[in-house]
């Protein structure tokens, strides 16, 4: 079985690309852009069209995609991990309601850019169906369905019967339908992301790995700096590892498995024949998709945070939570006890401590910095880009208005208690997700959750 990500079968290898060499001398840039992942891919992209006359430089420490870019599950949706209500409360119903709108406008948006630019990322838009499998679920679902409706998310209750013509998951009572999600492939999208950028004069250097982001200069491990204009950090999970950034985001780990391809009598069994991407109403994030070679791509949480942040290329696995994940997906979907699962792989996700993605632009600083996606930055990415863009270009839109500029999380905890309190939500999930297929009532370990994350 294979630790790679699918995502990177057959593809050439991203540091082949001539032209892409680390920095190899001091460099003086209009703007440099640390991490090649959706975030800074895309907002070299549209810096590039506002700026064209500016050299952007965008570095990373291993390859175009690496990160969560090139290892996610794939969908580019209107999720946000911060509820309407919660945004509103905040910043107000209008603000809320521009959030939604633009989100949404951002999945067409990405589907338009691979059109303009041929990006051959298997871009489908046949929106999200999430399964209710039991009592408790449903009501959580039609609850989630209600609260919706009142700020325009598009989405909708499916009965059983209506669910199943979507989905052939088992004990299916009924499902939540949204339209506002493609399905893609990661690695492609960044790769074809990346050449494009480059075509507009945009330049990627890899192999760089950064030590320390500061106003108007980048320091890289190598000793060598680029001092620039303005600069922007697009590190994700990895921010967690800069200096004075080490308590901003919390690098959690999401894990993946994939079968072979399947053929169609299997297909008719699973459902997402529009190729729709799937998941269930559980506490503990599962995710889904019918990829562009017919393999169920299936993917959730599990896995432990690692004490002090820890990233290491030991934790993209874990075969007790690549064990439950093919388990679960057979016990969705029966028909895949008799094929083969592939490959499994994972990787970090970043997580602010208030859950709120940011964006935002110091212009007396001229740093920008955009993350915290908590999972759902396929699609956010491409938001924060046209807003780093507007915002380093001094311009005031739409886009610089929304709630999510500017927005500043706590720290989070100081180690062992950040330990402590990651993995002890992570343990409740699962519990309340127990408790729940025994009971059918929502749990009541699901406010202790929630109590405990402030989420």
């Amino acid at each position: 079985m294979s630790s790679a990500a699918l995502w990177w079968d057959g593809m050439p290898a991203p540091s082949s690309v001539p032209g892409r060499a680390p920095v190899a001398a001091d460099l003086d840039v209009d703007v440099c852009i640390v991490g090649a992942g959706f975030t800074g891919l895309w907002t070299a992209y549209y810096l590039s069209g506002l700026a064209p006359q500016w050299s952007i430089l965008v570095l990373d420490a291993e390859h175009v995609g690496f990160g969560a870019s090139g290892r996610n599950g794939g969908w580019v949706s209107a999720l946000w991990p911060v509820g309407p209500a919660t945004i509103a409360a905040e910043s107000g119903a209008d603000a809320a309601r521009s959030l939604v709108a633009a989100l949404q406008d951002t999945v067409d948006e990405v589907g338009r850019v691979c059109a303009a630019e041929s990006l051959d990322a298997g871009f489908v838009k046949g929106g999200t169906v999430v399964a209710a499998r039991n009592a408790a679920q449903v009501a959580r679902a039609q609850g989630e369905v209600a609260a919706a409706a009142r700020w325009g998310m598009g989405s909708r209750w499916l009965d059983a019967a209506a669910a199943r013509e979507r989905l052939g998951a088992t004990s299916l009572l009924g499902a939540s339908y949204s339209p506002h999600c493609a399905r893609v492939q990661p690695a492609r999208l960044a790769l074809g992301l990346a050449e494009a950028a480059e075509r507009r004069g945009v330049v990627i250097a890899e192999g760089t790995r950064v030590s320390d982001v500061g106003a108007g200069v980048v320091r890289c491990a190598s000793g060598h700096r680029v001092r620039a204009r303005h600069v922007i950090r697009a590190t994700e999970a990895w921010t967690a590892r800069l200096p004075r950034l080490r308590r901003r985001i919390a690098p959690v780990y999401s894990l993946i498995v994939a079968t072979e391809p399947l053929d169609a009598a299997t297909w008719s069994a699973i459902g997402l024949a529009e190729r729709e991407t799937l998941s269930e109403h559980r506490h503990v994030i599962v995710y889904g998709q019918r990829s562009v070679d017919d393999r169920l791509v299936f993917g959730g949480r599990g896995a432990p945070y690692h004490l002090a942040s820890g990233i290491r290329p030991e934790f993209d696995g874990d075969d007790a939570v690549f064990a439950a994940l093919r388990a679960t997906a057979c016990e969705l979907f029966p028909v895949l006890a008799q094929r083969s699962f592939t490959h499994a792989w994972g990787g970090p996700l970043g997580i602010a401590r208030d859950w709120h993605p940011s964006v935002g632009y110091d212009p007396v600083s001229r740093v920008g910095w955009a993350g915290g996606y908590v999972g759902d930055g396929v699609a956010a990415a491409n938001l924060a880009g046209r807003t780093l863009a507007d915002l380093v270009t001094g311009r005031s839109t739409a886009l610089t208005a929304l709630p999510w500029v500017g927005h500043r999380s706590p720290a989070w905890e100081p180690e062992p208690f950040r330990w402590v309190g990651v993995n002890a939500g992570l343990r409740l999930a699962q519990l309340a997700d127990r408790e729940e297929s025994v009971t059918g009532r929502p749990a009541v370990l699901g406010h202790v959750l929630s109590a405990l994350t402030g989420h």
